[in-house]
């Protein structure tokens, strides 16, 4: 794995959970601009799943089995996605609440994929 998109993917992902955790303690639910943020974090962890891809094509393999690093990858590129579509449905703090949860796990499991590829 990259270590530089690693940190990138989890330090953009907690950004975006301070800034939807403040907006919850503001009593806001998610804007406009916190789906531009989302699309941000996003994007870099769609980057992140297509250079894990391309790293198990060119035959790299991690340590911890390729089935659990594939599954993790897509987790955490579906992670941000599916909780601002929550957000959507939830339109009161609750719904920036459920994205900076869902950034914090992104986070997460950003350690976790460090872990099962061996670093």
């Amino acid at each position: 794995m990259l270590d530089a998109l690693t940190v990138a993917v989890s330090v953009t992902a907690l950004a975006l959970a301070a800034w939807c955790g403040h907006a919850a303690y503001r009593d806001q639910s998610t804007k406009d601009w916190h789906f531009i943020g989302m699309a941000v974090v996003s994007a870099l962890a769609l980057v992140q799943l297509v250079f894990g891809i391309v790293q198990l094509a060119r035959g790299e393999q991690p340590d911890q089995g390729k089935a659990i690093f594939i599954a993790y990858l897509i987790g955490s590129f579906a992670a941000v996605p599916a909780a601002g579509f929550l957000s959507l449905t939830e339109r009161t703090r609750w719904g920036s609440v459920t994205v900076a949860a869902g950034a914090v796990v992104l986070a997460v499991l950003e350690v976790r994929l460090y872990d099962i590829w061996g670093n």
